[in-house]
């Protein structure tokens, strides 16, 4: 080797000082161990921190505004002292197993570990010549996910941002399939117990929110079918023209599961589309009671799943599934001078073709590297026990004197209501205000609640891959003491 090939070291030096942004291995090496040093003691005392500390938030978001652009260079460590010491400060603890609020978010860590790779490696995955052993990585989560909702070879569909954006697809799907341009007097239907998002994605897609027929919901909380037929017959006869029904798999205030089979005979005689919102619990079907339970899903045009609820990834990881692959291309199909030619072979994917999105990220790598890892049966026992825990919460709430269950656990979600004799409803509610207060005051679980046909009712989800028998023993006696302490108030 000649002297002009040995590598000059104060010139690699110079370089890397000249080109900052272009890390060195050994000082990425330390960004990642800091990082990673952070990350393992905020996850080995998450059964030990608060749950729902946020007093003070504001005064903690006006302190780290920053209204000048930083125009010098901050150490690493610093910047993670911010992230750590502050930023995590003042919030819910989603990820702690004591958090049976809303619907929580597990977050595995292998996905953050999927995630810094598929930053790493940095490819484009819209297109399939792109990238197409990654684009391929991705469309197998894809299938798996049709073959856990029971859908053909012909399905297919594409990972979201979360729900909504999912939900927002199915819409627009929906419409390009079954309405002309001239749309606005298309109508779609769901029940009262709805999630937001659908009414939000029918807005978004270009309907008058008028056009959003919400249908009351029976008892156990599900679409009243003789109603839904009802309002249907009243829109042809006014002029208007149906398209469109939404179910739901497991609804955000109780978990109820509508009758799949009994929409899907309405869908079809009335030539509508069906979208199901399984984005709480869509991935029960992986479960004999989850799809017992949710008997029909296969029968949907379309299914919104939320793999960060249900398969306990981080928040972002959402997805739409499609039962005819050609209906959702159709819907999102544009040519441009400067793209590729798409992808004609029927088992290769496009995925610019499925969704709004061009960009995007290589998000299925997260979804992917977990399941391959652990296999299916891991994900499909924890969500058993996911059934057995609000089973178990259900009874033993029944047996406190005074306790209704007002929404027994069709899936893991189920809610209550404490309402002792000689009380109005006005006064019942506050007393409930109260409990919840007690409750959530012990920082040992944090529960959330909503209103049914008026009442204000306590809800518990279980939804978290760290949330074991343990936890909710302790949200059961939290729930005891604090019944004791309101009712000698």
């Amino acid at each position: 080797m000649s002297k002009t090939d040995t590598p000059d070291p104060k010139q690699e030096r110079d370089q890397r000082t000249t080109w900052p942004l272009e890390l060195g291995s050994d000082d990425l090496r330390r960004m990642v161990d800091a990082a990673m040093e952070r990350v393992v003691a905020h996850l080995e005392s998450l059964p030990q921190q608060p749950l729902s500390y946020t007093t003070g938030g504001e005064e903690l978001a006006r302190s780290l505004r920053e209204d000048k652009l930083p125009e010098e260079a901050t150490p690493f460590t610093d910047l993670l002292a911010t992230v750590f010491d502050q930023g995590l400060q003042k919030t819910y603890n989603t990820p702690s197993p004591g958090y049976l609020a809303y619907i929580p978010g597990g977050g595995l860590l292998h996905a953050a570990v999927a995630d810094l790779i598929a930053n790493a490696i940095n490819r484009y995955v819209g297109v399939w010549v792109a990238a197409p052993g990654l684009v391929e990585l991705e469309a197998n989560v894809i299938r798996w996910f049709c073959q856990m909702v029971g859908y053909p070879e012909s399905s297919l569909g594409v990972l979201t941002s979360g729900g909504s954006l999912a939900n927002f697809t199915a819409i627009v799907t929906a419409r390009r399939n079954r309405l002309g341009d001239d749309f606005l007097r298309g109508t779609l239907y769901c029940s009262d117990q709805v999630h937001h998002s659908i009414t939000k994605a029918a807005m978004l897609a270009g309907f008058p929110e008028n056009n959003i027929r919400q249908v009351p919901s029976d008892r156990l909380q599900r679409i009243q079918i003789e109603a839904l037929k009802t309002q249907i017959d009243g829109d042809r006869q006014a002029g208007m023209e149906p398209f469109l029904v939404v179910g739901s798999a497991g609804t955000v205030n109780t978990g109820a599961v509508d009758d799949f089979e009994a929409l899907a005979d309405v869908a079809r005689e009335q030539r509508l589309w069906l979208h199901t919102d399984g984005a709480y619990g869509g991935f029960f079907a992986l479960t004999d009671r989850g799809r017992e339970t949710m008997l029909g899903l296969e029968m949907a045009d379309s299914i919104t799943l939320d793999p960060h609820k249900g398969l306990f990834l981080p928040y972002g990881t959402g997805c739409l599934l499609v039962r005819d692959k050609v209906a959702l291309q159709k819907a999102h199909h544009l040519e441009a001078d400067y793209m590729p030619e798409m992808q004609q072979v029927p088992d290769l994917v496009d995925f610019c073709e499925l969704s709004p999105e061009l960009s995007r990220d290589f998000r299925g790598l997260r979804v992917w590297l977990p399941l391959k890892m652990h296999g299916i049966s891991v994900f499909r026992e924890a969500l058993d026990e996911k059934l057995d825990l609000a089973a178990w919460a259900c009874e033993e709430l029944r047996a406190i004197e005074h306790m209704e269950i007002v929404a027994e656990p069709q899936l893991s979600i189920l809610a209550f209501r404490l309402e002792p004799p000689g009380l109005d409803d006005g006064a019942i509610d506050e007393l409930n205000r109260e409990l919840l207060r007690r409750i959530n005051d012990r920082q040992r679980v944090f529960l959330t609640a909503t209103t049914l046909e008026g009442r204000f009712v306590i809800r518990i989800c279980v939804l978290s891959f760290r949330t074991h028998l343990d936890r909710m023993r302790q949200a059961l006696e939290d729930i005891r003491e604090a019944v004791r302490e309101v009712l000698a108030a």
